[in-house]
């Protein structure tokens, strides 16, 4: 009976055989240049044509987008959406499961697909977001982090990628406060990672080291573990250990290392795990680049940038580092993509502020194309999922929205929203406040 409603229920909410025709668009595709005055075919949730000369077939609910645009969704590729409603309130946390290593645990599983932020992150394009398990004071390994959309009555609907990477927060050595007061967010990227404990520096660096170690023998362990199991398959003594079993995707190369690592140091430190570790590896929130950059670019090791309005990690530093850093990593030759990283004083409201964190980085030097493809097609790519989402390209997932306007531009409305090939409301708790009282007698 469960799995008859559940199918029911998922049958319900998706766009099967839902027909939309968006015409008379000017579409900017993000993998190729613009095409002026085209028209988008959405059937059974997918892109199915894209043409100047397109006829609506029988029966397609129409979208006349005559002098407005179409772009792919966005995509937000470091949140806690749907795992955390209000920090302050415990019941509504899901993020932070107590324990050294983790890998068992699964964020897609925890998703809130009722989350008020779901609604705030859609009204301003957002289609797809990583949402990552959080990490907890002391972990080294907190998790499966998943790739979602944002929207959908269950989180098997909402699903694109359950496990597109494994949050590590790599150990840093503790330091006193930071002068400029931008730190980045505690989770997913944690600056405050397990092995920064108080002491003299030495003492600091024999723990940092250590908590490098322990990590190594971990991955170790579980390589052992899956050779053991290879070869005493189909034996029934076997018991499964659900922590190693969880890092085989990892130590196969199908699943990323999502590494936090913030400052020089710490990335070339990372890669040099990674390498000894021969692990795939993706750098998180980093507020320094410096002599890393070369490595990662040699490498091929993508990075997600946090918040581009925030201020310098010290009180030495510049202070536009924040903004200038994705110019570098352009510049470099480094893949990225942006996440928010729960800012602090908006928690997972500040989702919505993403392409405006892309914008601010245009006016830094990123050009233009470049910080479309980062909240776009490069996400997309980084995890894995390029196939699905990402552009506007027949066979995709159709992740679209319809703009009056550039959505990088604070004063651009959202007008259409369309995810998994399913026009969703544009009403938020916010809009619902204002229409009620604007109607106040």
């Amino acid at each position: 009976m469960k799995r008859l409603l559940l199918a029911t229920l998922t049958l319900a909410g998706s766009a099967f055989g839902q027909v939309l025709f968006i015409q008379h668009a000017d579409l900017f595709p993000v993998k190729g240049a613009e095409i002026k005055d085209a028209s988008v075919l959405v059937q059974d949730g997918k892109i199915a044509d894209i043409g100047s000369k397109l006829v609506a077939p029988k029966g397609a609910k129409i979208i006349d987008a005559k002098g407005l645009r179409v772009y792919p969704g966005l995509i937000d590729s470091a949140t806690e959406l749907g795992l955390l409603e209000i920090a302050e309130v415990r019941e509504t946390s899901d993020v932070g499961e107590i324990g050294e290593f983790m890998p068992q645990i699964r964020a897609l599983g925890s998703v809130n697909p009722a989350s008020e932020h779901f609604r705030v992150a859609r009204v301003n394009g957002i289609t797809s977001v990583m949402t990552f398990p959080g990490a907890a004071s002391a972990q080294l390994i907190s998790g499966q982090a998943a790739l979602i959309h944002t929207d959908g009555w269950t989180w098997e609907q909402m699903e694109i990628s359950r496990s597109a990477g494994m949050q590590a927060p790599f150990p840093t050595l503790a330091r006193p406060g930071r002068g400029g007061g931008g730190a980045p967010a505690e989770t997913p990227a944690a600056d405050a990672a397990p092995g920064s404990t108080g002491g003299g520096f030495a003492q600091q660096q024999r723990n940092y080291q250590e908590q490098i170690r322990k990590l190594g023998d971990f991955l170790e362990s579980a390589r052992h573990y899956m050779k053991a199991k290879e070869a005493l398959a189909g034996r029934p003594d076997f018991k499964p250990d659900l922590k190693f079993e969880a890092m085989i995707p990892v130590l196969e190369g199908r699943e990323p290392l999502t590494v936090s690592a913030s400052r020089e140091r710490y990335i070339l430190d990372a890669i040099k795990f990674a390498d000894a570790q021969k692990v795939k590896l993706i750098i998180l929130h980093p507020v320094q680049l410096g002599k890393a950059a070369a490595e990662l670019k040699a490498r091929n090791i993508p990075v997600i940038f946090g918040p581009v309005l925030e201020l310098p990690d010290k009180e030495d530093d510049a202070y536009d580092q924040a903004f200038t850093l994705p110019v570098e990593a352009w510049k470099a030759g480094i893949k990225f993509a942006f996440g928010t990283f729960g800012d602090p004083s908006l928690g997972n409201q500040g989702v919505r502020n993403l392409p405006y964190q892309a914008a601010n980085a245009v006016a830094y030097g990123l050009p233009y194309e470049e910080a479309l493809k980062a909240i776009t097609i490069n996400p997309a790519e980084i995890w894995g999922v390029a196939d699905k989402v990402g552009s506007i390209e027949k066979g995709k997932v159709a992740d679209l929205l319809v703009t009056d306007g550039d959505p990088l531009e604070i004063q651009t409305h959202i007008l259409h929203l369309i995810i998994n090939g399913k026009e969703v409301d544009l009403t938020t708790h916010q809009t619902e406040l204002y229409e009620k009282y604007l109607a106040r007698p």
